[in-house]
């Protein structure tokens, strides 16, 4: 069987970025952080799960800066969800449109509310639209926003 896992490369504190990410992203997990030998300066590997995911972070030598080509998505139920993800995730980070933010490490998350997809790919396409529309808007998604664009109101 073959199995695909992402590498993040972090330039500083993987250990500490990983114990934050599985700490605040349910379903989580981390294994033993493994210190490479011979790296100067030292570098360590660790494999880790979010929301059942599967990751390795590593950190070695000087990697080129995370950026927004590579982004994790974390879905969200509700409201308070997005609000404690947003804040968790955005604290020492930046914020941006749409759901996006990089946090303190550079890695950039979209946090999203899991009805938005099945939304914008439905048949309406009215209301795709509208729900877009509102979506540009924001910076951190409002659920209740978005259930009255995409209702008409």
């Amino acid at each position: 069987m073959t199995s695909v896992v992402q590498t993040l490369w972090f330039a500083r504190d993987m250990p500490a970025a990983v114990q934050f990410y599985i700490a605040t992203i349910p379903g989580s997990t981390m294994g033993p952080v493994v210190e490479l030998p011979g790296n100067d300066p030292p570098g360590a590997v660790v494999e880790f799960t979010l929301g059942g995911q599967s990751y390795r972070g590593m950190q070695a030598g000087q990697p080129e800066p995370f950026n927004q080509a590579f982004s994790i998505t974390v879905e969200c139920d509700d409201q308070a969800e997005i609000d404690r993800l947003w804040n968790a995730l955005g604290d020492g980070g930046t914020t941006q449109h749409c759901g996006w933010l990089r946090d303190r490490w550079g890695l950039s998350w979209q946090v999203v509310p899991a009805m938005l997809g099945p939304v914008l790919r439905g048949p309406d396409r009215a209301r795709a639209a509208r729900v877009f529309q509102a979506m540009l808007g924001m910076a951190k998604f409002d659920i209740a926003a978005l259930h009255r664009a995409a209702d008409g109101h």
